[in-house]
């Protein structure tokens, strides 16, 4: 097995993990039961994603400027994915959009 073949599955395995972290996120959106639930799961499935997904795509660059692109697009989308989900969160708090609490049994 010669070096481009180990960058290929390496590639592909940080893709396809990626794209499970943001599966995952997608899948707590739609499940979780509140506002503040789902920004967690978004914020940090997608991000883990992204950067998977970023490394994988770097190791397959053909050049370091274009790797370091890749790099930099992620790293410019971590605070903004941040700050977005602040700012949802504190429309939800000051909207007073209650937290989930789990239904006492009867």
């Amino acid at each position: 097995m010669n070096l481009a073949t180990l960058l290929n599955w390496g590639s592909a395995t940080l893709i396809v993990v990626g794209c499970l972290f943001f599966l995952a996120g997608t899948v707590g959106l739609l499940r979780f039961p509140d506002v503040y639930s789902r920004l967690h799961a978004l914020t940090k499935a997608d991000n883990v994603g992204l950067g998977l997904v970023a490394l994988g795509l770097t190791l397959q660059a053909e050049s370091f400027a274009a790797g370091a692109k890749i790099l930099a697009i992620w790293l410019l989308v971590l605070p903004a994915s941040a700050t977005a989900a602040h700012l949802i969160a504190e429309a939800a708090v000051r909207a007073r959009i209650p937290h989930w609490r789990r239904p006492s049994p009867r």
